[in-house]
């Protein structure tokens, strides 16, 4: 970080060393609760062929920890009210079955990143009894929690530096005995930031790890996160969805990215997740005709896509939070769309993370107000992406000798020469994505 007349700038270095393992990696969160009628490690198990088979490489569980019942919500309360940070939920099982999982996916060539919440814990957590200077009070000496909404946690007072050595001692717990790969963690930006640079540090001394943020400024790239939230993109998909906001609304925010982020940073590129599937609604309420272009979207796009339990089979409803609401497997075309999309991902290295991948190159179309279409290029391999970001056909020309050479056409799987000086007719929300052919 530096320092021009008093304002803070962040200087465009990354010292995080994401693992080789994550260059070309596609993230998946699991919602154990709604994933199968048993909610266990066990029957979620059976479901790692599949996902293996779609192209994921990295599983991010919800909190498994013991859920708090003082001030609970709903019936079976949320993942993220923490009893016991050393502890799995004896509703998933038990630590030998997370274990055995974990073992499994590893066996499968995948990873795995439990979701930890450094800043809050249930109102009757262990800690409550043994270390009560750990908690922020109010005037009268009460446990209080860190955004009124939150009512069923307790807020963590992180200027006791010996909740600091508690954290840490728990998060290093969970890589030594189970030998997990990482951590998505929970509102990271409401923790000091040098806890995290602390922690970081910590763990790669166990292992290399991976790190999340659910946050999405700057800084978390410095020397603590190799991965933050896009969420300015979420958003703007959907804006333009709605038709609030344009393309050209996303060459801004390439720019932007550009201008604010370390080049080593990945960003999480997402349609949805739990808080957006619950609150906010499924990508259908959300982004209605265009939720496919989008997909296609978040997984071309620079940055690591985001698959959310269920999306692959055309998830149409809002999970309940609280409860039981088991997700529908059914089939669904975004699975197929998904592992043409990851597999090219895999094995192009145009499509890969941080500055592993190659950066997006605008190519004009003559509609560039509702045709967003970019080039991607690194070490010889190329990915054209033409996508119509609007409810009108439209037809466009390209007038561009960058993108001239022979490709794939991933969804028609044919070979074709572009020679730049091409014209495509698309469909209302259709796509085109052309891989090089080495």
């Amino acid at each position: 970080m530096i320092s021009i007349f008093g304002i803070k700038i962040f200087a465009q270095k990354s010292h995080v060393v994401p693992p080789e393992w994550s260059k070309n990696a596609v993230i998946y969160e699991v919602n154990l609760r709604q994933y199968t009628e048993e909610g266990t490690f066990n029957a979620f198990a059976e479901h790692l062929p599949r996902l293996k088979e779609m192209g994921i490489d990295i599983l991010w569980f919800m909190p498994i920890h013991p859920i708090g019942e003082k001030n609970r919500k709903g019936s079976l309360g949320s993942y993220y009210s923490v009893k016991d940070f050393k502890a799995v939920n004896p509703e998933h099982g038990t630590i030998e079955d997370f274990k055995s999982l974990v073992n499994q996916i590893h066996e499968m060539g995948m990873y795995v990143l439990i979701d930890w919440v450094a800043n809050h814990a249930a109102w009757d957590n262990v800690l409550v009894d043994t270390n009560p200077e750990f908690f922020t009070v109010d005037e009268n000496g009460n446990f209080i929690p860190p955004v009124p909404d939150w009512s069923d946690v307790i807020d963590f007072d992180y200027d006791n530096k010996e909740l600091w050595n508690y954290m840490k001692s728990a998060l290093k717990f969970w890589v030594e005995e189970c030998n997990i790969d990482g951590y998505r963690c929970d509102v990271a930006g409401m923790v000091p930031t040098e806890f995290w640079n602390e922690v970081r540090k910590e763990l790669d001394e166990i292992k290399p790890v991976f790190m999340l943020a659910e946050w999405e400024t700057p800084e978390m790239h410095e020397f603590a996160f190799d991965m933050t939230y896009a969420w300015d993109l979420h958003h703007l998909m959907n804006d333009i969805a709605k038709g609030s906001k344009s393309v050209e609304d996303l060459n801004k925010y390439w720019k932007k990215e550009k201008k604010n982020y370390p080049e080593e940073a990945y960003r999480m590129i997402f349609t949805s997740n739990h808080d957006e599937n619950s609150w906010n609604g499924t990508v259908f309420e959300r982004l209605g005709d265009a939720a496919e272009a989008m997909l296609v979207l978040s997984a071309t796009v620079e940055g690591m896509p985001l698959v959310y339990s269920g999306q692959e089979a055309g998830l149409d409803k809002r999970l309940e939070f609280f409860e039981k609401d088991l997700i529908d497997w059914k089939e669904h075309k975004f699975f197929d769309l998904y592992k043409k999309l990851f597999s090219l991902k895999k094995k192009n290295k145009a499509l890969w993370n941080g500055n592993f991948g190659g950066n997006i190159q605008k190519i004009k179309t003559g509609k560039d107000k509702s045709v967003y279409s970019f080039l991607r290029e690194k070490d010889g391999d190329k990915v054209f992406v033409i996508i119509n970001l609007s409810a009108i056909p439209q037809t466009i020309k390209l007038n561009n000798r960058d993108i001239s050479g022979s490709y794939y056409n991933l969804f028609s799987e044919e070979n074709i020469f572009i020679t730049g000086n091409d014209e495509f007719n698309l469909d209302a929300w259709s796509y085109k994505v052309f891989g090089s052919i080495q």
